[in-house]
C-alpha cells in the first residue's frame, strides 16, 4: 500500500457497500445498521485500549498496532455508513493544524 491507503480503502468501502450482503463483510455491516457498527467500533476501541496497555507494559507494539487498524478500519465503515468518510476527517485536523489543543477545545465548547 502506499500513502493513498485511506483513499483506496475509502473507494473499496463505497464499493462493497452495495454488495450482496453474504459475499462483503462491509456490506453485512451496512445491512445490519448503525447500531451493528457502532457496536463494532466500540468492540474495537476497547481492544485497542487494553492493547496499548499491554504495549506500555511490554514494549511489544503489534497487538495496538493491529487493533488500531481494526478501529481506522470500523471507523471508515460508520463513516461510509453516514454518508461522508476520511477526507472530511482529514479536512477537519487540518483545520486544527497549529492551533493549540487547549484552544481548540475551548472553540467547539464555545461554538
Amino acid at each position: 500500500m502506499n500513502e493513498d491507503t485511506l483513499g483506496q480503502l475509502t473507494q473499496l468501502l463505497e464499493q462493497r457497500k452495495s454488495e450482496k450482503r453474504a459475499e462483503s463483510y462491509v456490506a453485512s455491516l451496512h445491512a445490519q445498521g448503525i447500531d451493528k457498527i457502532l457496536q463494532k467500533v466500540g468492540e474495537e476501541s476497547i481492544e485497542t485500549i487494553l492493547a496499548a496497555k499491554d504495549a506500555k507494559m511490554n514494549g511489544q507494539t503489534d497487538a495496538v498496532i493491529s487493533e488500531t487498524a481494526d478501529l481506522w478500519f470500523h471507523t471508515m465503515v460508520m463513516l461510509s455508513h453516514l454518508g461522508t468518510d476520511t477526507k472530511a476527517v482529514i479536512k477537519e485536523l487540518d483545520r486544527r493544524f497549529g492551533v493549540s489543543g487547549f484552544e481548540e477545545k475551548t472553540q467547539r465548547q464555545n461554538g
